[in-house]
């Protein structure tokens, strides 16, 4: 996976998404999981949004927080802080090409976008 946070998207998708116009096709929830069962969701998720050809993914996973790396998946916000991380070590790393946050009507901070490729 690349860095994501910058480029990836034309502008026009950038407007889009910063104003809230653009529904997501997929929608994931990360709430209630450990690390083990988020990981788990993500991957399976992914999987799924992928094999029915959506675009965008809407990822819910809370709020971002500083996380201990010895942190045992009990702390908040430590999904949060691996997400990322999980995606670009997995086979759907290259399959994204931007991630952005949401628009405060699809959960704002709490939430963020992963703009999928097109299926070639």
């Amino acid at each position: 996976m690349r860095a994501h946070d910058q480029g990836g998207l034309d502008g026009h998708w950038d407007r889009k998404l910063k104003a809230g116009e653009i529904a997501p096709d997929f929608t994931l929830d990360l709430h209630g999981h450990n690390l083990d069962s988020a990981h788990a969701r993500l991957m399976d998720g992914m999987a799924q949004a992928r094999a029915m050809g959506a675009r965008v993914v809407l990822l819910i996973a809370g709020r971002a927080r500083p996380v201990d790396p010895a942190d045992r998946q009990h702390r908040r916000g430590a999904i949060r802080a691996k997400l990322l991380d999980w995606l670009a070590a997995s086979e759907h790393g290259d399959a994204i090409a931007a991630v952005r946050k949401a628009h405060i009507r699809h959960g704002g901070a709490g939430a963020i976008y992963l703009v999928l490729r097109r299926g070639r």
